[in-house]
């Protein structure tokens, strides 16, 4: 998939005494998003690169594995992984999902750890465990940080400073930039400023009309398990996955045709599958078109869909069966 040249350039030409400075040099690097669950990081994802790759849904937990963004700017090119909520796992498949996220710092030119904005009582600044835990990491990867403050719309500005003040002692950050991932607010800024901490390079690392490296394949999974956890009931989404078992292209054109797609939802009870299902199939029906109506946005192509719900007990507490369903 091809992605639009985004962002502005990280520095600007300045005339000094009639003389133009040089331009700067180009660069690029790689970028963890990192942070506790729900903090914002595939919202980012999304509007950085225009497009929806990364599922987004008001529950914890929502991305699973990496996965990878590459925005492009007049003089870098950044490529973002976008990382599982860091928190206490229990099980196999929270087990796998903090493992993937603490990994990626390691890989990465710098984090970016991302926070939300606001107080709690009285304008007190309320750092919990899980919060210092993810700057622990950080601290340990000796990588450049820079702590980004998300839902900056949802706060009056005033208190956005007791926040930085709060924090910025914690870490010897690189910046700290309040910003909004829903509305774009001061995203520029921040783009700028990773720019600025990623090292120099001869050009791009990657083509710069590549988007993501996930496949359509992956992709399509991820809408299909994007509408199973928006549609159905609290207990349900963390027990569910989905594999595509089929993705013909076969009648599919430059400018559209068809794309037939088969995909399997794995929930770990009976008690799920009928909650998925729905009465006369309604719940599943509504999956499949709310999802189909995404992909054929994405493709360019019409779509036909087809969905079945199996039972596959425990899968969530046996690494094997992690590993099968999140590659």
């Amino acid at each position: 998939m091809g992605g639009p040249r985004r962002g502005a350039s990280p520095g600007r030409r300045v005339l000094e005494s009639g003389v133009p400075r040089h331009p700067p040099r180009f660069r690029a690097g790689f970028v963890a998003l990192i942070g506790r669950p729900n903090v914002g990081k595939s919202t980012l994802l999304n509007r950085l690169l225009g497009e929806h790759v990364a599922i987004v849904t008001p529950r914890p937990q929502t991305t699973r594995t990496r996965i990878l963004g590459i925005v492009n700017g007049d003089q870098y090119q950044l490529a973002f992984f976008d990382t599982p909520g860091v928190h206490q796992a229990k099980g196999a498949l929270n087990r796998r999902m903090v493992e993937v996220a603490l990994s990626t710092l390691h890989e990465v030119d710098a984090a970016l750890v991302m926070i939300e904005a606001g107080t709690g009582p009285g304008g007190r600044v309320e750092i919990g465990e899980g919060t210092r835990a993810v700057i622990a990491e950080v601290a340990r990867s000796r990588k450049p940080a820079i702590l980004g403050i998300n839902k900056s719309d949802r706060v009056p500005r005033q208190t956005l400073l007791p926040v930085m003040e709060a924090y910025k002692d914690l870490h010897p950050w690189t910046a700290i930039v309040p910003f909004s991932a829903m509305t774009g607010d001061n995203v520029d800024d921040l783009l700028a400023t990773l720019a600025e901490a990623m090292p120099e390079s001869e050009g791009p690392l990657f083509p710069t009309d590549q988007l993501t490296d996930q496949a359509e394949r992956q992709l399509a999974a991820e809408y299909v398990r994007e509408q199973v956890m928006l549609k159905t009931r609290q207990e349900l989404p963390y027990s569910a996955a989905v594999e595509v078992e089929e993705f013909d292209e076969s009648d599919r054109r430059e400018d559209g045709g068809l794309v037939r797609i088969s995909a399997v939802i794995r929930v770990e009870r009976d008690s799920q599958k009928a909650i998925v299902i729905g009465k006369k199939g309604a719940l599943l029906k509504e999956i499949g078109t709310a999802a189909r109506i995404k992909l054929e946005r994405l493709l360019g192509a019409r779509v036909y869909l087809a969905l079945t719900v199996k039972v596959e007990e425990r899968w969530t507490e046996r690494d094997a069966a992690v590993r099968r369903l999140l590659s």
